[in-house]
């Protein structure tokens, strides 16, 4: 039987150090999940955002633009899995009102607040945010 510092015996020393470091090992593991969770629902929303502003450019006027980036971006997050507490969608349309033969574009951003309470951590969600430009064809009648 091994013998502590003062002599006596040296049991519960294992579980007192489990016990101490569990919350830490448990807060570590939250942690690389939050990083994964992260870098994945970033992915989505950039691929969200990308295929909404294609979209957009290729319709014909604003409105169409706006209701095509809106549908294609929510349909791309769900595809991915993705469940947004609510999604935001901004369009900037203004590329589409260029006169044939002069440069536009569209901007598409958005955002998807996403819950990670389920994690042992104080943050409830956490917004993420992506932002994509598509160039409008130059000389197509509009």
């Amino acid at each position: 039987m091994s013998r502590g510092a003062a002599g006596g015996p040296d049991r519960g020393s294992a579980t007192l150090e489990l016990a101490i470091l569990a919350p830490g090992l448990l807060l570590l593991i939250a942690l690389i999940a939050l990083a994964g969770r992260h870098a994945i629902a970033d992915g989505a929303v950039d691929q969200a955002a990308a295929e909404g502003a294609r979209a957009a450019s290729l319709q014909r006027t604003p409105s169409a633009g706006r209701d095509a980036a809106a549908e294609v971006a929510r349909a791309a997050l769900t595809d991915q899995g993705l469940s947004c507490i609510r999604t935001e969608i901004d369009v900037d349309v203004s590329g589409l009102r260029a006169p044939p033969g002069q440069r536009g574009r569209v901007t598409v951003t958005v955002r998807c607040p996403l819950r990670v309470a389920d994690l042992p951590l104080a943050v409830p969600a956490i917004t993420l945010t992506a932002t994509a430009v598509s160039p409008v064809d130059t000389y197509r009648e509009r």
